[in-house]
């Protein structure tokens, strides 16, 4: 049984460049060093490039969760201490990456507590969020958190953020308590996000309720879970016509939208097959792969070819730029689009950050 210790004894061996995995798996993080360099151009034209899946964490917020805080805010995968910033570090790292922009967020962790307790969480990482930003304005921006377990004061944390603290959205987890977003209790929290004009991340935290068979070697539980409960989520989105109530509504999807964008077609027909399985009350407007071309997807999907194939099915107008900072899925993000020859130089342009810059507000 693989003890904490040994578990930490990997990571420390990890930081120096290499994974040995039990898997059988060798992997040198440092093996493809990023080529793109600040400033960024595509085709001799200067592009910005941001980042939209950027994390980060504050201890004054983990505070109120005494010693819970350290599972949450310190778990033992590599890059979790780099998500408590420090500026002249993450620039170091930006630089590094090609990145002009980070749009951080921070996962939700708050959800499963009490309305006062959440709430007092949120304030103190909105307010955290805003003075980062506010101190890099040209290298910073932020998604607020929301305590969506209660969505009247989500209401009002989401205006709080936009109008008085200049955030861009917020960062929402792809279920709260069980409760799919399709859920009339959040219609409110969709319908200022859609007054306002601003974006909602949705980041995975994985399907508890398959714990146990995703236990074991591999971190199935993220490998497996993460992207699945995007997928989910999305999929209560589109069948539930909470798209249709709110066509204006700018969502973004973490992780390339999970599998949905691989396996999408199938979602046009379940109905057809397995009727039943169907309200007949709900009359979607149009095809549910149709709603893809309205959600936007970030890119991490690691290959090219994944990247071709996502934008065959929602367009690259749709796809926008993700790494996961600061934890190591992709240490080359701009690097990869790059290399996605696919794709054409306005493509390109788009998915580094001008899609981006129009979905945020952000001077280009």
């Amino acid at each position: 049984m693989t003890t904490r210790r040994d578990f930490l004894k990997v990571g420390a061996t990890a930081a120096a460049g290499i994974v040995f995995c039990s898997c059988g798996l060798v992997h040198n993080a440092h093996a493809q060093q990023p080529r793109q360099t600040l400033p960024v151009s595509v085709n001799g034209k200067r592009v910005k490039t941001i980042d939209v899946h950027s994390h980060c964490h504050f201890r004054e917020a983990g505070a109120l969760l005494g010693a819970d805080a350290a599972k949450f805010q310190l778990p033992p995968v590599n890059g979790a201490a780099e998500a408590f910033i420090e500026i002249d570090k993450r620039l170091a790292a930006m630089d590094a990456q090609a990145v002009d922009m980070e749009v951080l967020s921070i996962n939700p962790f708050w959800y499963d507590r009490d309305r006062d307790l959440a709430g007092k969480i949120v304030k103190i990482q909105n307010e955290k969020l805003a003075e980062l930003c506010g101190s890099k304005p040209d290298r910073f921006a932020a998604f607020a958190s929301l305590t969506l377990q209660a969505p009247d004061l989500a209401v009002q944390e989401l205006e709080t953020a936009v109008k008085k603290q200049g955030l861009k959205g917020a960062a929402i987890g792809g279920v709260v308590d069980g409760v799919e977003f399709s859920d009339p209790k959040f219609h409110p929290v969709w319908a200022k996000a859609e007054e306002l004009g601003v974006p909602l991340f949705i980041h995975p935290q994985g399907v508890p309720e398959l714990n146990k068979r995703l236990s074991g070697n591999g971190w199935l539980g993220n490998t497996i879970g993460n992207p699945l409960e995007t997928t989910i989520a999305l999929s209560h989105l589109i069948f539930e016509g909470t798209l249709d109530r709110f066509p204006g509504l700018k969502v973004i999807a973490a992780h390339g939208g999970g599998y949905l964008g691989s396996y999408a077609d199938r979602s046009d027909h379940p109905c057809l097959v397995g009727p039943k399985g169907c309200n007949p009350e709900i009359k979607l407007k149009k095809a549910p792969t149709e709603y893809l071309k309205q959600i936007y997807f970030d890119s991490l999907i690691f290959t090219p070819e994944a990247i071709r194939h996502l934008a065959a099915q929602v367009g690259a107008s749709q796809i926008v730029l993700g790494s996961d900072y600061p934890y190591p899925w992709e240490l080359a993000p701009v690097d990869r689009i790059f290399a996605s020859s696919s794709l054409s130089d306005d493509d390109k342009a788009d998915i580094l950050g001008r899609t981006a810059a129009r979905l945020l507000g952000i001077s280009a």
